[in-house]
């Protein structure tokens, strides 16, 4: 009888440990319900667009079809900060299985929990923002893409001289109360002393000091490099109307700041890194731990163009740089 009590405790044991070890997917699914994605963009619906799509496909691909075998609940904070901590909380109530997020909103998607696994779609630098500890292992609930990569400010401003030969004076736009633009503002910096630029910042902290922000541009200053913000993506329009009138030629990180009518961009195709999110939250739901998968880095790049804004600036984009853009807006 000892024997047979001494089985049941070490089958019940052993169920209990490998029931603790399930992926997510089959625990939801045990429970009646599909595994839930809330999912926290930083900006709006409509600003992630191309985004979006991209990690759904792969989803799909994956075997997570919408509706059927995967929920994901959309929330949009529209760039403001406030906004984004309420949505990480509301999704935190809501017990959603994997939180996917991006940029400004990987920081409150953090502070909120510490026990739903994270995925960042796209950050800046997540090491330097305090994100994560290490990218090879980030440890705790989080993991994700970041750029990481100050090479890309220097990148950008070379790419300015090659269309303004005698570009002297750039002015810096940041969101100065998001880290990783502040880190970008010290990339641009340390790229223009190489190059022998100067360089004044432009400090925004909120949506009203965008159009006093131009009124205090001082004499001088040949071009706009506007670093990757929430708040900011969500007024590049503004920006590129305020800027046109200013006759200043801008460049952005993101294709979003071309299309909006800005002069150029150079950054990493954010469609491919959404893609390769989508196969971490497929690994997490698969029973991965997020903190054992190392923080990946883009490995595409994109270079946009908008003649439209070039010939109405009175610009002449050189053969070469034309020949480098992997998309002409015109």
């Amino acid at each position: 009888m000892a024997s047979y009590i001494a089985r049941r405790k070490f089958l019940a044991t052993l169920v209990g440990g490998a029931a603790a070890a399930w992926p997510l997917a089959a625990r939801a699914q045990q429970a009646g319900k599909v595994p839930t994605i809330g999912f926290l963009g930083p900006t709006t619906r409509a600003a992630w667009d191309r985004w979006t799509p991209a990690f759904i496909q792969r989803l799909g691909e994956l075997g997570w079809i919408e509706g059927r075998t995967i929920a994901i609940q959309y929330r949009w904070a529209e760039g403001s900060a406030e906004r984004m901590e309420e949505i990480a909380a509301e999704l935190v109530r809501l017990k959603v299985d994997v939180i996917l997020t991006g940029g400004t909103a990987a920081l409150a998607a953090k502070q909120a929990t510490a026990t739903i696994p994270i995925v960042i779609a796209v950050a800046t630098d997540m090491l330097g923002m305090g994100i994560v500890a290490s990218l090879a292992r980030p440890g705790g609930n989080i993991t994700g893409l970041s750029l990481q990569s100050p090479d890309l400010a220097g990148k950008r401003l070379e790419l300015l001289r090659e269309i303004i030969p005698e570009l002297k004076r750039i002015t810096v736009m940041a969101h100065v109360d998001y880290p990783a633009a502040v880190l970008e503002v010290g990339e641009v910096r340390t790229a223009a002393g190489v190059l022998g630029l100067s360089v004044e910042p432009l400090e925004i902290r909120r949506v009203e000091d965008i159009v006093p922000a131009f009124g205090a541009l001082g004499s001088g200053t040949q071009a706009l490099y506007v670093c990757g913000s929430a708040l900011l993506f969500a007024n590049y329009l503004r920006i590129n109307i305020l800027s046109a009138a200013a006759r200043l030629p801008t460049i952005y990180a993101s294709r979003e700041g071309v299309v909006a009518g800005g002069l150029m961009s150079y950054g990493a195709n954010v469609p491919s890194m959404f893609r390769r999110s989508a196969e971490l939250v497929d690994k997490i739901l698969r029973g991965a731990t997020p903190g054992d998968l190392p923080v990946e880095q883009p490995t595409k790049f994109d270079l946009v163009l908008n003649l439209t804004t070039a010939k109405a600036l009175g610009l002449d984009i050189p053969p070469m740089v034309l020949a480098r853009a992997d998309e002409v807006i015109e």
